[in-house]
């Protein structure tokens, strides 16, 4: 049995952290020493885990939760179930990765039409291209 600490060590997570997903009924307890230090066991140290790593691969908690479920009743769900939720994640995922690769081409643009030598800003191409960018610039709402 691990106290508190010791299962937040063991995870490299902080025991905030364990406290945070215990109030997002995520996590739970098994006990208490007499003292009143919250218990837990293995199983409770690979769940923190799992949900840390699903948290790195940018899962929300909502389905981490869900992931969670299909893992503790398997028998009750599909893989389809927790594919569903990894292909939502790898949409989100490859739509970012084109709105960076958009962004990288414009920096890529804006240093290429700088000269960066140590004159005067006064007619600097970047902050003119960002100017205009600006002027143009219509925020999605």
């Amino acid at each position: 049995m691990y106290r508190i600490g010791e299962l937040a060590k063991r995870a490299d997570v902080t025991p905030d952290t364990v406290r945070y997903y215990e109030k997002q009924q995520m996590m739970a307890h098994n006990g208490r020493t007499e003292g009143g230090f919250r218990l837990y066991d293995d199983d409770d140290l690979q769940r923190l885990k799992f949900i840390r790593y699903a948290r790195e691969m940018g899962f929300t908690l909502e389905a981490i939760r869900e992931l969670l479920s299909i893992r503790i009743d398997p028998e009750h769900h599909t893989c389809q179930e927790s594919k569903a939720i990894v292909q939502l994640r790898l949409q989100e995922v490859s739509s970012r990765i084109q709105e960076l690769q958009k962004m990288q081409r414009s920096l890529q643009r804006l240093n290429d039409a700088c000269c960066g030598t140590a004159h005067s800003s006064v007619s600097c191409s970047i902050l003119e291209a960002i100017e205009q960018g600006a002027k143009d610039f219509h925020p999605q709402r």
